[in-house]
């Protein structure tokens, strides 16, 4: 549904967006992750036809936004960074100017903006000046200006910036719900955000894209070693000497003592072997007790911040 091939823009010297591939597959919300100044927004306003790249391709459901701006336009909903409302119109009055602009049939108007008022949970605010609401409810504005003639494409730079923890929660739920019906770009710089809302990611830094897939096979990829969460019953010299002869074993930390001998540790392993059983063979082979054993996956933090170190070495 969103296709970029190649894409860069350059200001003067200086490269925005560099030679940029992704995709994202119809009735996904793809996470556009990078940290400030990564060149996220550039990309999406070279999406919505807001300037052109200096080379490269995207296309919005099919339409070139070079060859077929128009038709591009038309099937793509934008919501910049700071919502671009009219502060002495109410809710209602705006989204029927903006439905108007989008080119929505009169006799559809007030049934696709009523439509809009309740999916974005706007109907009691319809009567109030939208320069009077919260900017949680300025941020559902800005979401329903770009839903309201039902695109099939969502482009949303930083939804959540600047709310509070509760409005936070509010917008990525509705975020969420627009999965499936709308193809969604979502542009963060924000972890959970992705992890919460996103079916997949993609990570960008200093305009070049760095990694893409689901948050899973990022881990996989990023990951070098592990760690296993063990609790064991015995003699704790006799556990360290078992566990760092065994194989694939690299290290290990010992985390607390629930009794005198009960240990609680975290053993680092070699990512590309499942050492699992023959550890369990080795721990019971050497009469201590397995109580537990569980394995940590990479965190969504740590593989961002591995692959971001990675880009900036």
């Amino acid at each position: 549904m969103i296709e970029v091939r190649n894409l860069t823009k350059n200001y003067g010297t200086f490269n925005a967006v560099s030679d940029l591939s992704f995709y994202v597959k119809p009735g996904e919300i793809l996470g556009f992750l990078g940290p400030n100044g990564a060149g996220k927004t550039t990309t999406m306003r070279i999406l919505t036809g807001y300037f052109p790249p200096t080379r490269g391709e995207a296309k919005i459901a099919g339409h070139d936004i070079i060859t077929e701006p128009l038709q591009a336009k038309s099937k793509t909903g934008y919501l910049p960074e700071s919502p671009p409302l009219y502060d002495e119109m109410t809710v209602v009055e705006y989204l029927n100017f903006v439905a108007q602009i989008k080119g929505i049939n009169s006799n559809k108007l007030t049934t696709r903006v009523n439509e809009t008022l309740e999916r974005c949970s706007l109907t009691k605010e319809r009567n109030q000046l939208t320069g009077t609401l919260s900017k949680g409810y300025r941020q559902r504005v800005g979401i329903a200006q770009a839903l309201v003639h039902n695109p099939a494409v969502l482009l949303l730079d930083e939804p959540t910036a600047g709310l509070d923890p509760a409005q936070i929660g509010e917008t990525r739920q509705l975020i969420k719900s627009l999965g499936g019906d709308h193809t969604v770009l979502l542009s963060t710089h924000i972890l959970p955000e992705v992890s919460v809302t996103c079916d997949r990611v993609a990570i960008i830094n200093n305009g070049r894209l760095l990694a893409q897939g689901t948050p899973e096979s990022l881990q996989e990829r990023f990951r070098q070693t592990k760690h296993l969460q063990l609790t064991i019953q015995g003699n704790l010299p006799s556990i360290k000497k078992v566990l760092l002869e065994t194989e694939g074993v690299l290290g290990l930390e010992v985390k607390s003592q629930e009794a005198t001998d009960i240990t609680s540790l975290l053993i680092k392993v070699d990512a590309q072997k499942d050492i699992r059983r023959h550890l369990s063979s080795r721990i019971i082979e050497n009469e201590l007790g397995l109580l537990e054993q569980k394995q940590n996956d990479m965190s969504l933090e740590e593989m961002y911040l591995r692959a971001i170190s990675q880009e900036d070495s």
